[in-house]
């Protein structure tokens, strides 16, 4: 091996130590509720755009392998998200996905409604949780301790892993939405209130996936 391949594999070395430590200080809860069983992280994704639906993600990860660069999914790029996705779904001992579309966030508020998509996730889970952790709220209606973590996805690997699921899952959505109403660019905007999006929403009106009360600024 000459220097250069040396050098290189030293700072593969060094690299992969880092994130192996920075993976560790995100199991500080998953460490400290071990004794629980099965862990579940929660969150969600999509609160605040104007369309679409709003997506939770619910994990359980094996507790004896990790899976490197899980983070909070705003702090990856779409391609490690995806490829994270994928990975998690191979890996994870459990995965559960709760959608809840517009109607049902304009008949109920997005916080009800978030709380219904979690408690969705929940339900769907192959393995059933002993505790959960979850990104800043409490689930109403739940018969499951949880651990009310702020700013959880990037605290909690577990936390981390659902919000991943929440956002791709919500992404590829919306990127099929934006097919069937390309004018207001739902691949890009993912249905967040974008300038250009405000202004197909002034010209064209509201689509089905629009949520009514997110809108009324805009629209009539």
């Amino acid at each position: 091996m000459n220097k250069r391949e040396e050098e290189k594999k030293r700072k593969q070395e060094e690299k992969l130590k880092k994130e192996l430590e920075r993976l560790e200080a995100m199991c500080v809860y998953e460490k400290e509720y071990a004794a629980w069983g099965a862990i579940c992280g929660i969150d969600e994704a999509g609160r605040g755009p104007l369309a679409g639906p709003v997506v939770a993600g619910a994990v359980i990860l094996p507790k004896d392998e990790k899976i490197l660069y899980v983070n909070d999914s705003k702090k990856l790029s779409e391609k490690k998200r995806e490829m994270l996705y994928d990975e998690i779904m191979d890996r994870a001992l459990a995965v559960g996905v709760g959608i809840v579309g517009p109607e049902r966030i304009d008949e109920i508020n997005i916080l009800q409604a978030t709380y219904e998509a979690m408690r969705m996730a929940v339900a769907q889970l192959k393995v059933q949780p002993d505790i959960l952790l979850n990104d800043a709220v409490s689930i109403p209606d739940l018969k499951v301790h949880q651990v009310p973590i702020v700013k959880g996805d990037a605290k909690s690997v577990s936390i981390a892993a659902a919000s991943i699921i929440a956002k791709v899952t919500r992404d590829r959505l919306m990127r099929e939405y934006g097919q069937v109403f390309p004018e207001y660019e739902f691949a890009s905007n993912k249905g967040y209130g974008t300038k250009s999006h405000i202004e197909a929403l002034k010209t064209y009106g509201p689509t089905p996936i629009h949520r009514r009360t997110f809108i009324q600024h805009f629209v009539q």
